[in-house]
């Protein structure tokens, strides 16, 4: 299965609670932090939450 590697580029500052929530879900605390998960459904909607915050590359 990929993995997808994810990198948070923008600051959590001024957002709403649960956009800050999932991006601490994720295991994202400062900014060019990354993180590597399994692709899956629940990551994948996480993700979509917040894509404006967020880089993300799929690995092999």
């Amino acid at each position: 299965m990929a993995k997808l590697q994810i990198t948070l580029v923008r600051s959590l500052i001024g957002r709403p609670e649960n956009q800050r929530t999932t991006v601490k879900t994720l295991g994202l605390r400062k900014i060019n932090q990354t993180v590597t998960h399994e692709d899956n459904a629940a990551i994948r909607g996480m993700i979509n939450q917040v894509t404006h915050l967020v880089k993300v590359e799929e690995q092999n």
